[in-house]
């Protein structure tokens, strides 16, 4: 991560995140750290960008002091209306909003094999799709803004589901199966299964350092940019180019990966 001069970061919430970012801070050049307001306290001036981190009842309110006072902001609080960010849709905003269910690029990885296992099942009309998360037994929301995140990556994929569900299986609906217990930081698995084979992905997150790491490095993309984004766009520049050949000359020498050969197209760059 490297700047000119220190990005100064702003914090909503005292809570797990909120203390890993905090610490994260401290190890981090080119980052320092404006302030720090926890449940009922008003923000301070002086930060460049600011993560919420806070409960998603008070995402509403952070979101209308930042478009009022021009701050970027970074949603990283679960739970809260998603509705609040889908009504700037269209709109010429002053400031970067992101939306962020997990600050890990690698669940950024997973929910780019999700929209291929959603592919893959769409060619086998018996495959199953499903996503099972487990978390510490403090986490309030349920299911995880993660697993919606990568239930709804194998439903565009798939093209026969309509969105997901917790609880009981239901026709044209991805399974979302949810564990409240112990002290694990996030588990989220993807599954595909079909009559002659199964496919299970899995990413665990064992520290919140992962996330707080992530959180620092979407900060500081968002910062001078204007709009309304999510982590997966910042992600993008990162993990979409593990799946392009680091050749250039032997991608526009190999028709398999051009999708120019004879027969239909095999993939594109294009394809995640």
């Amino acid at each position: 991560m490297t700047t000119n001069e220190n990005v100064r970061i702003g914090l909503f919430g005292r809570g797990r995140l909120g203390t890993a970012v905090v610490e994260r801070i401290g190890l981090t050049p080119g980052v320092e750290l404006a302030w720090v307001a926890g449940r009922g306290e008003p923000p301070c001036a002086g930060a460049d960008v600011v993560l919420d981190a806070s409960s998603g009842s008070a995402v509403a309110e952070h979101l209308r002091w930042a478009l009022e006072t021009g701050t970027s902001l970074a949603i990283g609080a679960t739970g809260w209306d998603t509705s609040v960010v889908d009504a700037l849709a269209g709109r010429p905003l002053d400031i970067g909003v992101m939306v962020a269910p997990n600050f890990s690029l690698a669940v950024a990885l997973m929910r780019r094999s999700a929209l291929a296992l959603g592919r893959l099942a769409a060619r086998e009309s018996d495959a199953d799709l499903s996503v099972m998360e487990r978390h510490h037994s403090g986490k309030v929301d349920s299911p995880s803004g993660t697993a919606k995140l990568l239930a709804s990556a194998l439903a565009d994929g798939s093209g026969r589901h309509r969105g997901w569900i917790s609880g009981a299986a239901e026709t044209g609906a991805i399974s979302i199966a949810s564990l409240r217990s112990g002290q694990t930081v996030g588990y989220h698995e993807i599954r595909y299964e079909a009559p002659f084979e199964t496919i299970v992905l899995s990413h665990e997150a064992l520290s919140r350092g992962l996330y707080a790491r992530g959180a620092l490095e979407a900060l500081v993309w968002l910062r001078n940019r204007r709009g309304v984004y999510s982590f997966d766009d910042f992600a993008a520049e990162v993990v979409d180019p593990l799946f392009y050949p680091r050749n250039e000359d032997q991608y526009r020498d190999n028709p398999f990966l051009t999708g120019e050969r004879e027969g239909g197209s095999v993939w594109t760059r294009r394809a995640v």
